[in-house]
């Protein structure tokens, strides 16, 4: 049986909290949805590697995503977004956001 090794510069992204090996939470990572872009900012907040995912991200010059919990478009980090149209007259209740529950399947026996 033959096993393919990929070396990565990035031995750190081991121990990241988004680092399932299944991929599952990529959605969160790569969504124009900001609930999704909350969830997967409370996991990087939580996250042992975050400054170094955000660096790495900024050495390899990421055009968008989050990145060591911050929002990356264009290539640039973005402070603040809000979704795309009009304004709500009344501004929605804020929800905290604490943690993307893990799938029962995914939870090992």
């Amino acid at each position: 049986m033959l096993e393919l090794l990929i070396e990565t510069e990035d031995e750190w992204n081991v121990a990241g909290r988004c680092n399932d090996n299944n991929g599952t939470l990529t959605h969160l990572f790569f969504s124009d949805d900001i609930a999704h872009q909350a969830r997967a900012k409370a996991m990087c907040a939580k996250c042992p590697v975050n400054a170094e995912c955000l660096d790495a991200a900024i050495t390899r010059r990421e055009l968008w995503g989050i990145w060591g919990g911050e929002l990356i478009e264009n290539g640039r980090i973005v402070l603040g977004k809000r979704g795309r149209g009009r304004p709500p007259k009344i501004p929605r209740p804020l929800i905290a956001v604490d943690e993307v529950p893990v799938p029962p399947e995914l939870i090992p026996a």
